[in-house]
C-alpha cells in the first residue's frame, strides 16, 4: 500500500525508531475498521471522522500523531464554484477543517 497516508506514517516510525508489527494491509476502509474492531489491531484515521468512526465501531483511540496531516483537494473548471452544494463544501472545507479540530 503506497497512500499519501502510509508513507507519512512510514516516515514518522522509522523518525521515531518504531517498528510496528503489520498484521495485514487492506485497501478497503470499512474492512480496515472491522478488523480493528475485534480487536486485531490498530489503524489510522483522519480526526475530522474520528467521532463518526468511533460510534459505528466502538473503537477506542489509542493515540494521536499531530505530525500527520491528510490532505484534500477539490479541482473545478470553473473560476468561480456556483453551485450550493459546491459552496457549502468547499466554505465547511475553508472554515471548519482549516484549524483541525481534535488534530491527530
Amino acid at each position: 500500500m503506497h497512500t499519501a497516508l502510509r508513507r507519512a506514517l512510514d516516515a514518522l516510525f522509522e523518525e521515531r525508531e518504531v517498528a510496528p508489527g503489520i498484521v495485514a494491509e487492506f485497501d478497503d476502509s470499512a474492512l480496515l475498521k472491522a478488523f480493528g474492531q475485534e480487536g486485531h489491531g490498530v489503524f489510522a484515521m483522519p480526526s475530522v471522522i474520528e467521532e463518526a468512526v468511533r460510534g459505528q465501531h466502538d473503537v477506542q483511540i489509542v493515540g494521536r500523531v499531530a505530525d500527520v496531516v491528510e490532505s484534500s483537494y477539490a479541482i473545478s473548471p470553473e473560476r468561480r464554484t456556483r453551485h450550493p452544494a459546491v459552496l457549502a463544501i468547499t466554505r465547511r472545507a475553508r472554515h471548519g477543517l482549516s484549524g483541525r479540530r481534535g488534530r491527530s
